[in-house]
């Protein structure tokens, strides 16, 4: 390659030396293979000519590895394939973006292992840290990258390490993390790193036919051991053993406590492993035993009992002490202190036969092998009642002599009271120092001394036998609520220590250890913990030291023959998994797309090896998309091809023997482009497709029929001009040259006339894939102004006509729409139309005459224009516009057309069949249409709003189906939006513009200030045709296809809609219908079609529409005594300027028809509705829009009385009360108290007089949260804020200034029920009930943690019901 210097005197190649410098590719790296690298940055800068090997070798140098020894991957898509190490693809071929833009990549393990350090002068991992005493060493949790911390508040602070060494200097394997696993995780190291323990393990033998592998937890146990101890990869999964716990998923996302789980894991063996040698490996390795004692200090009498356990638990704080323990010695001593038994607390002697002074107290007889201790940590705070953590400082020996606390005395000849619970505690002594919760249970002993020796033996046994030595300290760094753990173990093979923090091993010495101790520096104080570190030791465990006895690791020879098939079984998977993983990263996966001849477009992935050549791959791609026997194979072939823009990028001639590696630029996670299999009949030749090409879709329009045809496929240059550009257009549709107009559609309405010949297509803005529209006729619509020309009306109307569903109502309108034609024509309403005529006609064909005659009107329009203003002339044929049918009528002839219309209608519902026993009562099609339309729930109903076009202040809350059946919406809102601005005064006295009225009303007349329809505004298309079987899967008897100009208005396209519903269109509401059927109803006039798409579904309901000022409200009945206070009655409407008296006086006759409610109006009120809450009560005389805020969807509530309304101002205060009786434990039911003022003397008086409870002995309390104001009868009496000093129920801590507040009374000198424990427990299931179905909290409780359990039989038994 020839080389030519720059600016700067580099050499570059030639190729770019018209470049001002050659552009370079920033790359950030991040070294992932560490926790010492993980926060690290390696930044190089590089020509973006540089080949992926060299990228290797430059990243290799600098970070110090050995080239060869790991990957680079793609930072932003860690799953994908690293990149290849010795490909001489250069950086911008592979994906690299030059130009200061930052490429992130990931240093990462190859196979699994982790990459070698080179070795260089410096040296590698420097091992003098180890020994460096000054240097600041703390082994904590590490950063774990992509991995979910286990708490929420726990954040890894920035500690130093002693040192960080990979797995193959320390030997060990770390385990993954699944989520919140950490716990299991330092468990089983511990349990690996424990020799008596594996190599039980390895000694037994699964026997697969007695038990399914994946349950089996001593199997998994055995696998998960063996993998730790052979495999080469840094981390291996523990999702296996979790699996034969009988876990799911969620469990990986549960924290626990790593003693629990220690427990249930045990139990969870010894119950898997019964009748094996196996049977007692738990209690033998780790079941201690001691004596529970009480004697009598009069007669030197003792009762006794035996208890087992597995972990002691030692106290950190005593309780009520305002100092920790110091030591594990210290918190040991505490545990077996007895206590004196004196006083109230004296101890009956059976001997002595009285009460008498005694002492209580623990004493060890046995100690396991392997003594696990317990550090209680974790607390309860009776102050703040909230769990604690205990940070505080306590210190633990590497050597534990046990002896001191060994009960070395025979027992006793006067020891007569003896009970040996043996195994019944099967865990712990579940105590904290001095606990009596022991089982005494009868239980034969089942404890096991280590020396096969007799028990007298074993009691005196020597002490010196008794000195333990720490080999493992589970520490817990975080607080109470969560946080992280992980573990430091020493290795019995070479006595160093090791920290297992998930995936991460590293070597640690003692002082890591000591740092665990937890505390602060400071002195050991009350307060000490709340300064101290979180991270602290959690469980110890011991190893009693005997040399006979101390077993070693078994090394990989000596496994038995069951444990080497299986290391070689877990050999050949992981082999083949990486071999898998091979084929993966050079495997290319690419979007493939084909014109299938039977089944259209046709999507896939192909996923093709980067050595297959393109003949290769075109045959993969063949079978992949089942073109076997209906295409050959020769007639195949493969692009490239961009899906966004529909573009034919180019073709691949000549190359069919190329590797697909090289043709798709390399392995990578994701491409810029797509594969299209390309098809062609026999006959024909395939067209190259050559780089730099442009591709046009050629649509010919025909203006004498006024149709477009399908597009025609064109490849173009951009530098060509629009001549020629027309030549090979001519070339491709066979239309003349000389008189063909090209129009560019470049984006959606945007369309441009080509006209300047010498222009090339780039500067058109022609880009890869392109639109065109050609027209070549003799017309002389070429010769007016392109936006004029008949032309461009098609191409608008073609860019904006959408095709809609119109499902048209079940009800057939009957005697009402003849009626509403009858009274417009001045006909008496009883005068029947002949409907027998046509009857026999199809729907088709009256939708046809319909049409024509709509055509006549608008002819007849045209003719007229010029005597008449108000009528309109159409362009086409196709620009109709229906004269709407409730205008007064200019001419008889659109009366015809009106009366056509309806007589239309009806012959078309006699054809289709209308719905059979359809009552003939016009009232009757109304309320029961409304009713299906607005009863969908008895407690929340429809929320009339179009969801597209809903503003801000609305809100819904029920969708309903086709059916008019409740669906909840997913967030379960209530539609309680109340606005309390109102309408200036100021505005009153102008003329409102279309605009604020739907400001206001949030609807829109569909007749503007004069009267005259707003359809008249525009003339934009409209055709219907009947619905054909394939178009919907509604009836297509009552379905319409309806093409139409989407940016006709709502009013509009209603009163065009009109013929076909046979009503007017202020008698029929419009429902757009979403997925699953929901639907929400289109009530903004004013507004056009245009968020609708093809194929959008819509249904038509009878009922009255709103007109201008007029809003849809929902009435819902209060009932303060009832559980549910809030049922929904009926949908209404209600007008600006009407009052509310007016408003109950249309309201009654619907609640009496259609919820069987006879009221009277002086025993009703209506009140405001804030959710369920009852406020404010509006009086008679209020006028909506004046006196009281209204919005559309409103909500009010409809109140009965007993009596008539008291409420005559609006000074007046209407309060709810009710009455605690504490001596019964009940509330009494709800009274409504009326007030003249806002003073607490008043309030006090009138319950006074109500109750019948003296004045000074009455108290008051004002109700939490909302409306009942639910609350325990067990909380009430305390919990309430009782008897506030205020003089005003309008300031704190009362506030209560609106009706509808809720107020509880007592008399002060009743004194509550007493009540046992068991009847408090059952009160408090019954109160608990009680709350939770009315939704009111009970009270309050912490967050409940999910019980940690290990299912034996493969998970937890689900609930047939469940599903």
């Amino acid at each position: 390659m020839e080389m030519v210097p720059n600016e700067e005197n580099q050499f570059v190649p030639k190729e770019i030396q018209n470049a001002a410098e050659e552009p370079r590719v920033l790359c950030i790296i991040q070294d992932t293979t560490s926790a010492k690298t993980v926060n690290e940055r390696l930044t190089l800068n590089l020509p973006a000519s540089t080949t992926l090997s060299r990228l290797y070798e430059d990243v290799a140098h600098k970070a110090g590895y050995v080239n060869g020894t790991f990957d680079l991957a793609w930072g932003n898509t860690p799953d994908m394939a690293p990149l290849e190490h010795n490909t001489e693809m250069s950086l911008s071929d592979s994906g690299f973006e030059p130009g200061g833009k930052r490429n992130f990549l990931q240093l990462t393990d190859k196979d699994g292992e982790q990459p070698q350090i080179a070795s260089d002068e410096s040296g590698t991992a420097d091992s003098s840290g180890l020994d460096d005493s000054s240097q600041e060493r703390f082994i904590g949790p590490l950063p774990r990258d992509s991995t979910a911390g286990c708490s929420g508040d726990y954040s890894s602070p920035s500690y130093s390490y002693s040192s960080i060494l990979n797995k193959s200097e320390t030997g060990y394997v770390g385990l993954v993390n699944q989520a919140m696993t950490c716990y299991l995780n330092s468990l089983l190291q511990t349990l690996f790193m424990t020799p008596e323990f594996r190599n039980a393990l390895y000694n037994w033998e699964f026997e697969e036919s007695e038990e399914d592998p994946v349950t089996s937890i001593p199997y998994q146990l055995q696998r998960l051991f063996v993998l730790l101890q052979t495999s080469k990869k840094r981390a291996i999964e523990t999702t296996d053993v979790t699996r034969s716990f009988g876990w799911d998923s969620s469990e990986a996302w549960q924290q626990h406590d790593i003693q629990e789980l220690c427990r249930v894991m045990f139990d969870a063996l010894e119950q898997k492993w019964k009748q094996t040698e196996q049977a007692d490996l738990i209690n033998q390795l780790y079941q201690g035993k001691l004596k529970d004692y009480v004697r009598c200090l009069e007669c030197g009498y003792e009762s006794w009992r035996i208890d087992t356990y597995l972990d002691i638990p030692l106290v950190i704080r005593p309780f009520g002490a305002s100092q920790a323990y110091g030591s594990v010695e210290e918190a040991l001593q505490a545990f077996v202190q007895p206590e004196t038994l004196d006083g109230p607390n004296q101890y009956f002697c059976e001997r002595c036969k009285k009460k008498c002074d005694a002492r209580k107290g623990l004493r060890f007889l046995h100690f396991p092998y392997l003594l696990t201790l317990q550090l209680k940590r974790f607390d309860f705070d009776y102050t703040t009642m909230h769990r604690i953590k205990l940070n505080d400082r306590m210190t633990f020996p590497e050597e534990l002599d046990m002896s001191p606390f060994i009960d070395v005395e025979d027992e006793s000849p006067q020891t007569e009271s003896c009970t040996d619970s043996g195994a019944e505690n099967e865990g712990s002594c579940h105590s904290d120092q001095m606990s009596n919760d022991f089982s005494t249970d009868d239980c034969v002993d089942e404890g096991i001394c280590l020396d096969s020796t007799g028990s007298t033996e074993r009691v005196l046994k020597p002490k010196s036998l008794l000195t333990f030595e720490l080999f493992s300290v589970m520490v817990h760094s975080g607080s109470a609520a969560g946080g992280h753990y992980y573990a430091c173990i020493k290795s019995f093979s070479d006595g160093q220590w090791y920290s297992f923090n998930d995936q991460h091993v590293s070597k640690i010495t003692q002082d890591d250890i000591r740092k665990t101790y937890g505390g602060s520096s400071g002195s050991r104080g009350y307060y000490s913990s709340a300064f101290a570190s979180s991270t602290n030791a959690y469980m110890l465990i011991y190893r009693l030291k005997d040399p006979s006895r101390n077993a070693k690791y078994l090394a990989v020879e000596d496994f038995p023959e069951h444990i080497k098939s299986l290391v070689q079984k877990e050999k050949e998977s992981e082999e083949q998994e990486k071999r898998q993983r091979e084929i993966e990263r050079n495997t290319c996966k690419i979007k493939l797309f084909c014109m299938h001849p039977v089944k259209t477009m046709m999507e896939s992935k192909l996923e093709v090896h980067k050595d297959k050549t393109l003949r290769e791959a075109t045959e993969m791609a063949y079978k992949l998309m089942e073109l076997e026997g209906v295409v050959p194979l020769d007639c195949c072939r493969l692009v490239k091809y961009d899906e966004f823009h529909e573009y034919l990028e180019r073709s691949y001639e000549g190359e069919e023997d190329t590797l697909m590696g090289l043709l798709l630029g390399g392995v990578k996670s994701s491409y810029m482009f797509d594969l299209l299999l390309e098809t062609r009949r026999p006959e024909q030749v395939f067209q190259p497709y050559k780089p730099g090409e442009v591709m046009v879709k050629v649509h010919v329009v025909d203006l004498k029929s006024e149709t477009i045809a399908s597009p025609i496929s064109v490849r173009a240059y951009l530098n060509q001009t629009i001549t020629e550009f027309k030549q090979l257009i001519a070339q491709a549709t066979g239309l003349s040259a000389e008189t063909m107009r090209v129009v560019l559609e470049r984006c959606y309405n945007d369309l441009r006339l080509l006209y300047v010949p010498n222009k090339t297509l780039k500067a058109e803005g022609f880009f890869r894939s392109n639109k065109v529209f050609v027209e070549s006729s003799d017309s002389t619509d070429h010769q007016v102004a392109f936006t004029d020309s008949v032309l461009w009306k098609l191409l608008d109307r073609h860019g904006n006509t959408i095709r809609v569903l119109v499902l048209l109502p079940e009800q057939s309108p009957g005697t009402l729409a003849n009626r509403t034609l009858c009274q417009k024509l001045g006909v008496d309403s009883d005068v029947p139309f002949d409907e027998s005529k046509g009857n026999r006609k199809s729907v088709e064909a009256i939708l046809e005459e319909s049409t024509e005659k709509l055509k006549n009107l608008s002819l007849q329009q045209q003719q007229g224009s010029s005597t008449s203003d108000s009528q309109k002339s159409s362009d086409a044929s196709d620009f109709e516009h229906i004269e709407s049918p409730t205008q007064e009528a200019d001419s008889n002839s659109s009366l015809c057309v009106a009366a056509d219309n309806r007589e239309l209608e009806n012959r078309i519902r006699a054809t289709a069949g209308s719905s059979g026993g359809a009552s003939s009562d016009p009232e009757n099609h109304f309320a029961c249409e409304e009713r299906s339309d607005s009863e969908v729930n008895n407690d929340r109903s429809t929320s009339s709003v179009d969801s597209d076009i809903l503003s801000s202040s609305h809100s819904s809350d029920t969708l309903c189906n086709a059916d008019s059946g409740p669906i909840q919406l997913a967030n379960g809102l209530d539609s309680h939006s109340i606005t309390s601005s109102r309408r200036s005064k100021a505005h009153e006295g102008k003329k409102e513009t279309w605009d604020t009225a739907e400001e206001d009303s949030g609807t829109d007349s569909e007749y503007d200030d004069n009267g005259k329809s707003k359809a008249e505004a525009q003339y934009l298309y409209f055709r219907a045709e009947p619905c054909s079987q394939d178009d919907s899967s509604w009836d297509t008897q009552k379905c319409l296809v309806v093409h139409v100009d989407k940016r006709i208005t709502l009013a509009a396209f209603k009163q065009n809609l009109e013929p076909y519903v046979g009503v007017t269109s202020t008698q029929f509401k419009v429902f757009r219908v979403y997925a699953n059927n929901q639907e929400f109803e289109s009530v903004r006039l004013n507004e056009t079609l245009s968020s609708f798409s093809d194929d959008n579904k819509i249904t038509i309901r009878l009922g009255r529409a709103l007109k201008k000022g007029e809003y849809r409200v929902k009435v819902y009945q209060l009932l303060v005594n009832e559980p549910e206070p809030c049922k929904f009655l009926v949908d209404t409407v209600f007008a600006k300027g009407m009052t509310v008296r007016q408003s109950k006086e249309e309201l009654l006759p619907q609640l009496k028809e259609q919820c069987k409610l006879d009221l009277s109006i002086d025993r009703v009120r209506l009140r405001k509705k804030t959710w369920k809450n009852p406020g404010t009560v509006f009086l008679d005389y209020h006028v909506y829009e004046e006196d009281i805020s209204i919005s559309s969807n409103w909500e009010v509530f409809l109140e009965v009385l007993n009596e008539p309304e008291r409420m005559k101002s609006m000074s007046q205060l209407a309060v709810l009360t009710r009455r605690w009786s504490p001596a019964a434990m009940k509330l009494g039911p709800f009274q409504e108290v009326i007030l003249e003022s806002s003073s607490v003397e008043e309030l006090k008086e009138k319950l006074s007089e109500m109750s019948g409870i003296p004045l000074e002995n009455l108290e008051f309390a004002k109700g939490r949260g909302t409306f009942p104001c639910d609350i325990s009868v067990l909380e009430i009496h305390q919990d309430l804020d009782w008897n506030p000093k205020v003089s005003t129920l309008n300031v704190w801590p009362l506030y209560i200034c609106d009706d509808g507040a809720v107020v509880f009374y007592r008399d002060s000198t009743e004194e509550p029920m007493e009540l046992s424990e068991d009847e408090r427990s059952e009160l408090m299931k019954k109160e608990s009930s009680r709350l939770l179905k009315t939704g009111h909290r009970v009270s309050y409780s912490p967050r409940k943690e999910k019980a940690l359990k290990i299912y034996l039989d493969g998970g937890p038994a689900k609930d047939p019901g469940q599903d």
